[in-house]
């Protein structure tokens, strides 16, 4: 199974509009500082499951038909923008899994046009081809999920995104889970005041709590980006990734 970070930013991306702090500039002029809204593509040989819509040129890179499914953590703008646009094409439907929320987001739910709406009910497992995907309830400030994704050869992602922390049901359940890699938000630097998002402290305790085989920090702000560059930040430890934007990672197989 192979995991792509489209996008590894939070709201805002960076750079971030108007802000001249140093990794705003950088972003400016490299590329691969860039950070685009959350997201991410899981892949087997048979499977596109699109974690997230809120990139807005989703239909220049997934004709109809490349997908699936696409997956929804929860229904902010930054997350689901992106389908706005797709829904006024034309052709087959496309299946759309996101968690209960009575609002959505704006008239999606009255004018869903190709997006075919599904409920991901927390803890109720549903199949998407050959991936088995478990929706695990987040802390955050509208009805949200993340996702634990189990690919055909035993290969095993969490994508937790947005949160602050995580309930202890979703913990007891990953624990038990066995061994698995995640991607987790990390939005803010150490010493931030950290609000619906986790902050450096708060993703690394996690991390340490869960003890994934690998981990990748998401969803990063700009701010935590200029810490980054700062002197004052600190080491990663050892099996803890920042993810990039283009990122590629190609899990390991668990049943062979």
């Amino acid at each position: 199974m192979r995991v792509s970070f489209l996008g590894t930013g939070a709201a805002g991306g960076v750079p971030l509009y108007g802000c001249a702090c140093l990794a705003c500039e950088q972003a400016r002029v490299q590329a691969d500082a860039v950070r685009r809204p959350c997201c991410a593509l899981i892949e087997t040989t048979t499977s596109r499951i699109l974690l997230d819509a809120g990139l807005m040129d989703i239909d220049q890179h997934f004709p109809l038909g490349s997908l699936d499914a696409i997956v929804l953590t929860h229904f902010h703008p930054d997350h689901v923008q992106g389908l706005f646009h797709l829904r006024w094409g034309v052709g087959r439907r496309i299946p759309v899994w996101g968690p209960h929320d009575t609002e959505g987001c704006a008239d999606l739910y009255r004018n869903p046009g190709l997006l075919q709406f599904h409920t991901a009910e927390k803890f109720n497992a549903f199949q998407i081809g050959d991936c088995r995907l478990t929706p695990l309830p987040l802390i955050h400030s509208k009805p949200t999920v993340g996702y634990a994704i189990e690919g055909p050869n035993g290969s095993r992602f969490a994508y937790l995104t947005d949160t602050l922390g995580l309930p202890p049901a979703t913990e007891d359940w990953l624990r038990c889970w066995g061994e698995h890699d995640l991607a987790i938000d990390c939005s803010f630097p150490a010493g931030d005041i950290a609000k619906n998002h986790n902050d450096w402290a708060a993703a690394l305790g996690i991390v340490e709590r869960l003890r994934p085989q690998h981990a990748w920090l998401t969803h990063i702000g700009h701010t935590f980006d200029e810490w980054r560059l700062s002197s004052d930040c600190q080491a990663l430890p050892s099996g803890v990734s920042i993810a990039a934007d283009g990122e590629r990672v190609e899990l390991r197989s668990r049943n062979v």
